[in-house]
């Protein structure tokens, strides 16, 4: 609450539905959880559904490639527990991998960059340049700062009574701090008032670390995140070698372009300028990173490129549309071979300016409709 009153004194409005009419504002998040506990798809879709005849899930397994006939997706070969196995599709083949995962299936399976594929070994089934560019991904860079009372995350995992209490709440009530999201309050907001829509988001995290797989800070302590939610920038996943096994080489190519590296630096700003409000001061006894000797932009600059890192919204490595380097068409049928559509956040022509969950679940959901040829909904009145 406190950094929401921060917010509203600076100006920003309260906004109580991200997803409504208007982005811009400051409230909390709105999530997929159900009962103090994530409601991811598997929960909400898969199980529900995994006791009708028609469906048969395989786990344990790893994709190897989609297998053709000619230009025509026939079926999937993959690996169970060390076995090679196969499946066959009697229409259509739907690739699911990720925006990492997909581009990679598809360029092991001869669908890509034929000059790139010739590299790697991979027999070319048809030359599709776009497999695996122009990926895009939200990056953030985070103020980190000491906190004056002992409320964070951090101080309960210094206290073995707290840890165990923690738990018990869970366990016994569904309440607490393990049924809330890492940043449960948000603000989307503009660097610049000439833009038409928010280009930065800021949430609070209750907890602080200098890398999460160190672990947590041994003090109170809480971050501020700045999220660019409009990059420019475009990176690419490409093969390491022909071994599906092999994990791909991840470029983002983070800031690359002069507006990325300005919005975070303007992100940072404004992070610190809403700190500074009495709101937020009563918590704070200091800045941890990037410290109180950092003011100019080149420095600010400097710490987004040392400690930033990635939203994992990863999109946009095999984009919907009708160019030459589109990969998938608007119905989300790979150009250029039959029988194979890809569904996930890979076909997003660009980031979305928000969260990619919801916006992913609802690619799925209008991939089920084309492939049930279903008609749309009708729009709302």
């Amino acid at each position: 609450e406190g950094f929401i009153a921060a917010c509203v004194e600076a100006g920003h409005p309260r906004n109580d539905d991200f997803n409504g009419a208007r982005q811009d504002g400051v409230g909390y998040h709105q999530t997929t959880t159900r009962r103090g506990r994530r409601c991811s798809t598997a929960v909400g879709y898969l199980r529900p559904a995994m006791k009708r005849p028609n469906l048969q899930v395989i786990t344990r397994a790893h994709t190897e490639r989609v297998l053709f006939e000619g230009r025509r997706a026939v079926g999937v070969a993959f690996r169970q527990d060390g076995v090679a196995r196969q499946v066959r599709a009697r229409r259509e083949v739907v690739l699911s991998g990720g925006a990492i995962g997909s581009p990679q299936i598809l360029m092991l399976s001869g669908i890509g960059p034929a000059a790139h594929l010739a590299e790697m070994g991979v027999p070319v089934v048809h030359d599709l340049p776009g497999v695996g560019s122009d990926l895009q991904d939200h990056y953030s860079a985070a103020i980190k700062l000491k906190c004056a009372l002992p409320i964070t995350v951090n101080d309960v995992m210094q206290s073995s009574v707290r840890k165990v209490r923690t738990g018990l709440e869970y366990l016994l009530f569904r309440k607490g701090a393990l049924t809330v999201i890492t940043a449960e309050v948000a603000l989307f907001a503009r660097t610049r008032p000439e833009l038409a829509t928010p280009d930065v988001k800021f949430s609070i995290a209750t907890f602080s670390a200098d890398r999460p797989q160190d672990g947590l800070q041994p003090w109170s302590g809480f971050t501020l995140l700045v999220y660019q939610l409009r990059p420019e920038s475009r990176g690419e996943i490409r093969l390491k070698s022909p071994r599906a096994e092999d994990a791909p080489a991840m470029r983002p190519n983070y800031l690359a372009t002069e507006t990325d590296r300005r919005t975070i630096v303007a992100g940072l700003q404004m992070g610190r300028s809403l700190l500074a409000s009495p709101h937020m001061q009563r918590f704070i006894t200091a800045e941890y990173l990037p410290g109180p000797e950092v003011r100019d932009e080149a420095g600010l600059l400097e710490h987004a490129r040392r400690t930033g890192g990635t939203g994992f919204h990863p999109t946009s490595t095999c984009r919907m549309g009708s160019d030459p380097r589109a990969v998938v068409d608007a119905e989300l049928r790979v150009h250029g071979v039959e029988g194979l559509r890809v569904v996930d956040a890979s076909v997003m022509p660009t980031v979305i300016s928000g969260n990619t969950n919801a916006a992913t679940i609802m690619i799925a959901e209008k991939a089920s409709d084309l492939l049930r040829a279903r008609a749309p909904l009708a729009a709302a009145a």
